[in-house]
């Protein structure tokens, strides 16, 4: 899919062709509502439209917002697009499939992301453990699904699957791993690999990470 991304929005890779594969799975009917947290580009919102959803996208960033709307109309795609927190912007709406690629990589920093900025960090950097966003949507997301909804959440092995799994558990969502890839670090993560040595989130002279799409589906 052709997409215009300029510099501080982030590029759709490995953790979205992922996510875009699971969504695609799950056979949306025309109509279907879905929501898209943190959409940089539009890619997997554009991906639902495409199925015949009626889709609406969040993203902290205005940079993103304003690039996944020429990416709309690039691809004549009607998705309603939000400048916001998370879920914020739509607190009042329900969905039947939610989609997130948030920041999940650990980072230094422990202060919540503002959206003041546009650097790229703010996709991805997530806190000392990767978790300050992926806690976030685990605990709101789940109030957001209609009855049978899905939620599909794509993250990093070094932020804590099991984490995720508990959380929604706990939400009342019935989770699975919908996919797992290996995947060699790229430059973000390579740059900070001897620190997650000392922290032990890798073994020493790993660089890799597996990718992993979690769902969550509430019961009906």
């Amino acid at each position: 899919m052709l997409l215009i991304r300029p510099p501080g929005v982030y590029r759709p890779q490995g953790d979205t062709e992922l996510l875009v594969s699971c969504l695609h799975r799950e056979r949306l009917r025309s109509g279907s509502r879905v929501l898209d947290l943190c959409t940089g580009t539009g890619a997997v919102a554009l991906a639902a439209a495409e199925d015949g959803a009626r889709v609406t996208a969040v993203d902290l960033s205005g940079r993103a917002v304003a690039t996944a709307w020429l990416n709309a109309m690039l691809h004549r795609s009607g998705i309603r697009l939000h400048r916001g927190d998370l879920l914020a912007p739509v607190a009042e709406l329900s969905f039947d499939l939610i989609t997130a690629n948030p920041p999940y990589v650990p980072a230094a920093a422990t202060a919540a992301p503002t959206g003041a900025g546009t650097g790229p960090g703010l996709a991805w950097d997530a806190g000392p453990d990767g978790r300050l966003v992926l806690d976030r949507i685990c605990r709101e997301a789940p109030r957001r699904l209609a009855r049978g909804g899905v939620l599909l959440l794509v993250q990093s092995s070094l932020a804590n699957v099991p984490a995720t799994l508990a959380s929604l558990g706990t939400a009342g969502l019935r989770t699975t791993v919908a996919a797992r890839r290996r995947q060699a670090f790229g430059p973000v993560m390579a740059a900070r690999a001897a620190r997650f040595e000392r922290l032990g989130l890798i073994a020493p002279g790993q660089r890799h990470e597996v990718l992993v799409v979690v769902r969550g589906v509430r019961e009906r």
